[in-house]
């Protein structure tokens, strides 16, 4: 810095105005910059950050200095007579500037006359812009900044935060006074405003696996939150200014520990991203977690990103607590719950949590005085006997996800739930989950006490109290077996088992729980994977729970487990295959024997023959309605909508389609003529298919219904109509893109059914695959009875419904040849 410094007044003194000043400027930044991973390495943490900002200080002192003098040259004058100064606000006025946050500069001065005031401002913000530097300012006149306070809570607490640079110390004085008045100014008002703001945040961005470091729950917005509100209540500098009464040391000592290691995460973000950037995205992850000195591989980043996501709830916890402290203010996060404060008086750990279940009839959140409770109050080392039997009765609540989540936010969950101590906060890369395992298991408890789905809230109020009981406690510990080299559904089972006998459960409740977590993806497996109307499907499923009750807790259970995944997980696809597996594995341990196709259709059928509709057509389109090949129509559709399908059918001559586009895109299409499937797959390869049925029906007539897995925007729907009729012009081509496959990846099964074959396809993700296998099967006079698309963890699990019309099971290798180019199919297993 003071080769920079001699540089620049050599230059001053050759020409003020000299654009080599602002390249000497930028070249000393970039120099600068490049340095600053190294200087981390020896630094980090807050230090890094006060060293990098002191920096930041420095160069902006240069450049008012050079403004200064191409303003006067030689005939400066003292600073204190310029009525200009210069003020860090913001990250930068707390001296927490990160490597490329923007550098939040407010410019102050009166306007006096005599003094180019403006000409000098515009001088400043011109270099400072020339020399690189990502700058966000305001200019204000001293006397404005109390109004301009009342107009943005924003712009007050920047103003809480300012700090001088350089510039008129007396105008600086002046504007402490005016801070000082604006600290104190409508305190309550700003109060509620941040801690209503502060909700909308949690709700916005909770604790993720790849939470927001700055805006996020636990984030470095929460600790300033403490800060801006002592600043405002104590004029304090720093939290740990605050009275002992608000801040006590016990409790500052995690929490300075939490926050200084997420300046240096922070920190490291920044630096592997080149950028600003807040976010932990699980793409940069294994740098930063290099970078802050953890060793290569999975199991360390898994334990950077769980300490990582510990210091998170740390920051969250006495931000919940020292507000309310600072302020006697509470806002519940959920609507309609009830504040549960701590008891008047003190009371040991039990019954701090036997206040809890007192309290869990309804829903409720914990208020930070109990918060405070649970997570400072003495407990035995171990859950004792009596502590058990209270642990026990949370599970029997209404709203025992409420107790858990004040157990979670107190920091005490593992103490109170030892089955899931080796999960808490802890993360899962498997580009599926959002959340940290015991965070997700909670989300998951939630959904299940407050269900939003009328037929499974039905089902569910029909479980006794002691099956509700099993099933919350079986779902909240279904994933506490992450994290081990051994199966997690196994080990699941085998933690549940112990504690449930530790709580008291009888051993047929104890068997029924461990059923539940053994097999807790299975049907979300079945019903996303597998041709869920296929009888061996359905009572090979169906066997896992041989009574109607335990079928009813593993639907309960695989809904909430969805919905506790986070986005669109479980959507109305889902729910929908969801339902008609639960469905048919009803009917299928009701009757206790297998129903094969023809079974299934003659019941159909004989619906069919009752209603309305078919008993007004003629005799020969009834016998045409009832010798249609494809029994997948009669499988899988109501007798009512068989009618609208082929009432529709008689009316077509050439083709017609209907597009509805309410929760999700489906076309409709029967067509007398020819149809390019695999043109119109191609055109539409960027939309994901989700389910496709292709049922033969009579005069050569086929129907086709293709749901897509979102809705389109509706301006996209005459495009999409154009390609459905384009499908149709012979001569239309689309170029299709070879998929990359292997042999291992394709699964054929001939003796799927009498009627049907099954192919598999388990491949990563590619678009247009399912365009150009239809093309190939189109080319081999193949006929496709349906297909299911389904894509996880970035791999594409699909399966193929085929008729068997000889063209497929005597042309297995043909078809395999022709996906992979592979020449040597006989290792492959292709039953029948």
């Amino acid at each position: 810095m003071e080769t920079l410094k001699k540089q620049i007044e050599t230059l001053l003194y050759e020409d003020p105005d000299s654009f080599a000043i602002a390249k000497a400027l930028k070249e000393h930044i970039k120099a600068y910059f490049e340095t600053l991973p190294a200087s981390f390495a020896d630094t980090g943490g807050k230090d890094f950050l006060i060293r990098h900002t002191r920096h930041i200080d420095t160069l902006l002192k240069l450049i008012f200095h050079v403004a200064m003098r191409r303003a006067f040259g030689e005939y400066l004058p003292l600073k204190n007579s310029l009525p200009v100064t210069l003020v860090a606000m913001g990250s930068y006025g707390r001296e927490q500037l990160c490597v490329y946050s923007d550098i939040d500069l407010m410019i102050l001065y009166k306007e006096i006359p005599g003094y180019n005031t403006q000409m000098i401002i515009e001088k400043v913000l011109y270099l400072i812009w020339d020399c690189g530097l990502k700058l966000g300012h305001r200019v204000h006149q001293v006397d404005e900044l109390l109004e301009i306070s009342r107009s943005d809570v924003t712009i007050k607490t920047a103003l809480i935060e300012s700090r001088f640079i350089d510039g008129s110390h007396a105008l600086w004085t002046e504007a402490q006074n005016v801070m000082a008045r604006i600290r104190k100014d409508r305190i309550d008002a700003f109060v509620r405003y941040r801690l209503e703001e502060r909700n909308k945040q949690y709700r916005k961005d909770p604790i993720t696996m790849e939470p927001d470091l700055k805006e996020g729950a636990g984030g470095f917005r929460d600790a300033n939150l403490v800060y801006w509100i002592g600043s405002c209540r104590y004029n304090i500098g720093a939290i740990k200014d605050l009275p002992a009464h608000i801040v006590k040391e016990e409790e500052y000592k995690p929490f300075r520990i939490a926050l200084e290691f997420l300046f240096r995460v922070r920190s490291a973000l920044h630096l592997v991203a080149g950028k600003k950037e807040d976010r932990l995205r699980l793409e940069l992850l294994p740098d930063v977690s290099r970078l802050l000195g953890y060793d290569e591989g999975y199991n360390a980043q898994l334990k950077f990103a769980q300490k990582t996501i510990e210091a998170l709830k740390t920051i969250r916890l006495y931000s919940l607590i020292w507000s309310e402290r600072l302020t006697g203010i509470y806002l519940p996060l959920h609507d309609n719950a009830t504040i549960v404060r701590a008891p008047e008086r003190t009371v040991s750990f039990t019954e701090l949590l036997k206040h809890l279940c007192r309290h869990a009839d309804t829903p409720f959140e914990a208020h930070p005085t109990l918060l405070d409770a649970l997570a400072h109050t003495e407990r035995p080392q171990r859950p004792t006997k009596a502590l058990l039997k209270v642990i026990a009765t949370f599970f029997e609540q209404p709203y025992a996800s409420d107790i858990l989540e004040a157990l979670s936010v107190s920091k005490t969950l593992r103490y109170i739930i030892p089955p899931i101590r080796k999960v808490v906060s802890l993360p899962q890369f498997d580009g599926y989950h959002h959340y940290a395992v015991d965070i997700h298991s909670l989300r998951c408890l939630r959904h299940l006490e407050h269900i939003d789905d009328d037929y499974l809230r039905a089902l569910y109020e029909t479980l006794a109290k002691k099956e509700k009981r099993l099933l919350k406690l079986a779902l909240f510990l279904h994933d506490a077996g992450k994290g081990r080299k051994r199966d997690h559904h196994q080990v699941g089972a085998s933690l549940f088992k112990v504690f449930a006998a530790k709580l008291g459960l009888n051993d047929d409740d104890i068997k029924r729980g461990e059923r539940l977590i053994l097999y807790h993806t299975l049907m979300s497996n079945v019903a996303q994977r597998e041709d869920i109307y296929n009888e061996k499907i359905v009572f090979g499923f169906a066997s896992h729970f041989p009574d109607t009750t335990l079928l009813k807790m593993i639907y309960l259970l695989t809904y909430a487990d969805l919905k506790g995944v986070g986005g669109d997980i479980y959507n109305s696809f889902t729910a929908k295959l969801l339902r008609t597996l639960y469905k048919h594995a009803v009917d299928a341990l009701e009757h206790r024997t297998i129903l094969d196709e023809a079974a299934k259709r003659a019941k159909k059928e004989a619906a069919l023959r009752r209603h309305p509709q078919f008993r007004a057509l003629r005799q020969s389109q009834q016998r045409k309605i009832l010798s249609i090949p494809s029994n997948l129509l009669f499988l899988r559709y109501g007798t009512q909508r068989i009618m609208d399908i082929v009432l529709k059918a008689f009316e077509t001559d050439n083709y017609s389609y209907h597009i509805s586009n309410d929760t999700n895109l489906t076309i409709e299409i029967i067509r007398a003529h020819n149809i390019n499937l695999a043109y119109l797959l191609g055109k539409l390869h960027a939309l994901e298919v989700v389910n496709m049925d292709i049922s033969k029906l009579f005069d050569g007539k086929k129907y086709f219904k293709i749901d897509f897995a979102h809705h389109v925007d509706e301006s996209e729907l005459p495009l999409i109509e154009r390609i459905v009729h384009e499908s149709f012009e012979p001569d239309r081509t689309y170029a299709l893109r070879k998929p990359v496959l292997n042999a291992k990846e394709i699964d054929i099964d001939c003796d799927h059914s009498k009627s049907y074959a099954v192919m598999h396809l388990r491949a990563p993700d590619q678009k247009g695959l399912l365009a150009y296998v239809i093309k190939l099967f189109d080319s081999l006079g193949i006929d496709i009875v349906t297909a299911k698309v389904h894509t996880i963890k970035k791999r594409t699990r699909d399966l193929f419904l085929i008729e068997k019309n000889g063209n497929f099971c005597h042309n297995t290798e043909l078809i395999i040849r022709k996906l992979t180019d592979d020449t040597t199919t006989k290792d492959v297993s292709c039953a029948g």
